[in-house]
């Protein structure tokens, strides 16, 4: 079966960027199945890209090779990194940009040394072209992975990604801001089944007290809570916008005040 590889990034789709780094790909492994996740990831924001990847890259088939440039720090001395994890690789910059591939048990990762996973020039300002597409095509057409450079061991990771415990409340943010409005939080599921009475959630200066199953169980243009399909606590407006109604964008603060 031909290899299947994912390209996300900020890129956007005006430049020369994208194209340029699926030529790399296919310059090398030319049978490549390519499939674009995102280039509409916002300029150098890695909660967006790691977003993007965990809740669209992990419904592909195990063995999938996920390329991934969010990349503010191109040229500096940022670990250039592949990572396998939950039956895929992912070949990106060690930045916090695959935080969620190291909640996953048995993880490994490795920074990117073998000359053979580097194109035929490396700029100082586009390793997605000339590093990462060139060791994602090797990859995926058999490159062993043990070869592929040192074990890294302290990944980068991104606090912001998971929400913290203060006493009996639980204090997260808005990770996510989609094109309907609705704001999605980093509170999980776990942390919101069985509510009975008592809790309280704070955002903005509203605070709600019920949560829905479906966005149409409230009145026409209700803010309300409910758990998304991301598996995460949403807020939204039935028919409207929750960014708008709350004024609120990506990392405003969220508080769950769960009852003693």
């Amino acid at each position: 079966m031909s290899p299947l590889i994912t390209l996300t990034s900020d890129f956007g789709l005006q430049d020369y960027y994208v194209g340029a780094m699926r030529g790399a790909v296919l310059r090398l492994a030319p049978e490549a199945r390519l499939v674009d996740l995102s280039h509409c990831i916002p300029p150098q924001d890695l909660l967006a890209g790691a977003w993007v990847l965990r809740h669209a890259a992990t419904e592909f088939p195990p063995g999938a090779v996920h390329l991934a440039v969010v990349d503010p720090g191109v040229g500096s001395a940022r670990r250039p990194l592949v990572v396998q994890s939950g039956g895929y690789l992912w070949v990106g910059p060690d930045n916090g940009l695959f935080s969620f591939a190291f909640q996953a048990s048995g993880w490994q990762a490795y920074e990117i040394k073998h000359p053979d996973l580097c194109g035929p020039r490396l700029s100082a300002t586009f390793h997605g072209r000339d590093l990462f597409a060139p060791a994602a095509a090797r990859l995926a057409t058999g490159f062993p992975l043990s070869e592929v450079g040192p074990p890294v061991y302290d990944p980068v990771r991104l606090d912001e990604a998971e929400p913290r415990r203060e006493g009996p409340a639980l204090v997260g943010q808005v990770i996510h801001l989609d094109r309907f409005g609705n704001l999605t939080t980093n509170i999980p599921a776990a942390a919101v089944a069985g509510w009975g009475e008592g809790w309280q959630l704070q955002v903005g200066d509203q605070v709600l007290t019920r949560l829905y199953r479906t966005y149409a169980e409230a009145e026409p243009g209700a803010l309300l809570a409910l758990v998304g399909s991301a598996g995460l606590l949403e807020l939204a407006v039935n028919g409207g916008s929750a960014a708008r109604r709350l004024r609120l964008g990506r990392r405003a603060a969220v508080r769950l005040e769960l009852p003693a």
